[in-house]
């Protein structure tokens, strides 16, 4: 499945806010990610078009199953990024930071090495901002 990074960020940032708010809304979405109203309009736009998220009349955003696994996915890598990171020593924020640029072409290999290593060694799992 062919995504843009770009399009991996809003999903993941999407996944990431309702876990911690309950819904999604762009107005948040915008705040989050440090970008214009209208780049997200443009970006929820497209995702809808692509069938990776939905939207209701009074503006809140929902994964469809598959935006779902994308963001998971997504989120998932970024964790494991920020824990391996750390464990290097790694200040959080330079991690957090790191994580979102290497997490959108990491291999499933490497994923995978990386998880074994943060289990072999007994390092918890976590995002960097926690």
């Amino acid at each position: 499945m062919n995504i843009y990074e770009s399009s991996e960020d809003y999903l993941e940032m999407m996944l990431m806010l309702r876990e911690k708010k309950g819904f999604i809304k762009s107005v948040d979405i915008a705040k989050e990610l440090g970008v214009t109203k209208p780049s997200v309009s443009y970006a929820v736009k497209n995702l809808r078009e692509s069938g990776y998220i939905t939207m209701e009349k009074g503006g809140e955003i929902h994964l469809t199953d598959t935006g779902e696994k994308i963001a998971r996915e997504v989120f998932e890598k970024h964790k494991l990024l920020c824990s391996f990171l750390k464990a290097l020593g790694i200040k959080d924020d330079i991690a957090y930071m790191d994580a979102c640029k290497i997490e959108h072409d990491l291999s499933k290999e490497s994923v995978k090495a990386i998880k074994a290593y943060l289990k072999k060694n007994n390092i918890e799992i976590t995002d960097c901002l926690d």
